[in-house]
């Protein structure tokens, strides 16, 4: 009887002890653990295009390379334009002598030049003006900037000015007013001068330089293919001025505080404990809000949006890689 007695009281014991036990185990685990966010490692990119239309003569680099600011990157041809611009220089050569020799010039020679000066200008407002319409459209569809709509809209400009006072000066040329041919001569010269400048600029262009140090993340176009004003040829990204961006709840917002350091880890290169410093905080539009419900309760929550910088430079890190942070509820 006693041995039973034992036997059952050791049993209770360890009943009580694994009670206690299972109790202890679930009031670690019904504890709130903290939250681990994930972010992703960005840079800057930028889109290299340019004004001048044509075909790729030549591009000096390759995915994956590293250029520096004012390195050469693409050669573009356009045929058209070479001569355009050999057509301006004639111009403005012919305006030149015209201004400079109206007073020693047969009646017949003035008129003749001003006839060839107005066929010039007429060519070259056609297509100042089919270009103008082309860029316009293309910046009402958000591919082209604002500066280069504005770009296109001055050389029109510049082009209907100069057809203008060709047509003048042809009309002044035939009814024979000289001191009136003079002035209008000069003022021909001066919007040669101009036009030629202008397309000096655009072949400027013809050889593209990158803006920033960086990598080539990608080539949209090969050589010899065409290249429009706007398109993108290729792309660099900034890899030595990574970011992280990272997406936060609002009532997690509290652990996020403008200038503040946040501590997290980079899978990627198996480290652990880097610091990263917050430079920007800015809510996320509606569609980023996370709405409440009736069986929930509560109030919309939104999502904001979290940029900070690594606080000592990190070896290989590249945009694309992911970054946890633990947060507090």
């Amino acid at each position: 009887m006693k041995v039973t007695n034992k036997i059952i009281m050791a049993l209770f014991i360890i009943i009580m002890l694994s009670l206690l036990i299972i109790s202890v185990i679930g009031i670690f685990m019904m504890k709130e653990k903290d939250i681990v966010l994930q972010g992703q490692i960005e840079a800057e990119e930028y889109n290299i295009s340019g004004l001048l239309p044509g075909r790729i003569e030549s591009i000096y680099v390759k995915e994956g390379a590293r250029v520096e600011e004012g390195d050469t990157l693409v050669h573009i041809i356009s045929r058209e334009m070479l001569a355009e611009h050999k057509s301006q220089k004639a111009l403005q050569k012919a305006a030149d002598l015209q201004s400079e020799k109206i007073d020693s010039g047969s009646r017949k020679q003035l008129i003749h030049i001003a006839k060839e000066l107005w066929d010039g200008t007429k060519a070259d407002l056609r297509l100042a003006k089919t270009t103008y319409e082309r860029i316009e459209a293309l910046y009402r569809d958000s591919v082209v900037s604002m500066q280069r709509k504005d770009e296109a809209e001055a050389i029109y400009k510049s082009a209907l000015a100069a057809e203008r006072a060709a047509y003048y000066q042809y009309q002044l040329s035939t009814e024979g007013a000289q001191e009136q041919d003079k002035a209008s001569a000069r003022a021909m010269a001066e919007a040669a001068r101009s036009n030629t400048e202008i397309v000096t600029a655009l072949l400027d262009d013809a050889k593209l330089t990158a803006p920033a140090s960086g990598e080539v993340s990608s080539i949209s176009l090969n050589k010899g293919e065409l290249s429009s004003i706007g398109t993108t040829i290729m792309t660099i990204t900034d890899i030595d001025n990574p970011y992280l961006v990272i997406n936060v709840r609002e009532d997690l917002l509290h652990n996020f505080k403008m200038g503040g350091d946040i501590i997290c880890e980079i899978p990627a290169l198996a480290m652990k404990d880097v610091t990263f410093t917050i430079n920007y905080i800015s809510a996320l539009g509606s569609f980023a809000t996370w709405k409440a419900t009736k069986e929930t309760g509560g109030y919309d929550l939104r999502t904001f949006e979290i940029h900070a910088v690594p606080k000592m430079k990190i070896n290989d890190l590249r945009p694309g890689m992911s970054v946890l942070t633990k947060v507090d509820r």
